[in-house]
């Protein structure tokens, strides 16, 4: 399937206008902040300059289809792991979440996170509130998540043997450790 035939979802996050000191005065331009996804686990972000917010968007958004990135998604609705990612001031943390939570999220993070494609996470941004920075961070963080297949591929062993139920782990250690003599 080519480029053009899929369906890209495009968030447009922050714009800003620049002012250039000129000897004439001031010259404006803006620039955008632009997240675009497929809806199914490719998203990418890009930054666009120019002197109409439209030709700065179209700009950023075409850089960010360049540079789209593929994350593992569990169900095609969530994380697999919780994560934590940190870009300058910026740190966030994400946390998988079960079926019907929806996307708690703040801001910059919910754009990423609709354009990704996943319906249920919470989210928390920890310093700065900059959306270039939480864009960064919540990449940052998305790219250190990995699929319980791939991680059962590197170490040569089952998915089954590598990822298991939390509540079993607890209860099996718990009813054994604990038998009334």
């Amino acid at each position: 399937m080519s480029r053009e035939e899929v369906a890209y979802v495009e968030k447009l996050v922050a714009i800003n206008r620049v002012a250039k000191v000129v000897k004439g005065g001031k010259r404006f331009s803006f620039s955008a902040l632009v997240i675009v996804g497929d809806g199914k686990g490719r998203v990418g972000y890009a930054g666009g300059k120019a002197r109409e917010v439209a030709d700065a968007v179209k700009k950023a958004s075409e850089r960010a289809k360049r540079f789209m990135i593929k994350i593992p998604m569990r169900e095609g609705r969530t994380l697999h792991h919780d994560s934590f990612g940190r870009f300058g001031a910026g740190k966030v943390v994400l946390r998988s979440a079960v079926s019907g939570t929806g996307i708690i999220a703040g801001g910059a993070m919910r754009s990423v996170f609709e354009a990704l494609g996943i319906q249920d996470v919470v989210s928390k941004c920890i310093g700065s509130a900059n959306p270039h920075n939480m864009v960064r961070a919540t990449f940052e963080a998305l790219r250190s998540t990995v699929s319980p297949k791939y991680v059962a591929s590197k170490r040569g062993k089952k998915v089954g043997e590598i990822s298991s139920r939390r509540a079993s782990i607890g209860r099996r250690n718990y009813g054994e450790n604990n038998k009334a003599e």
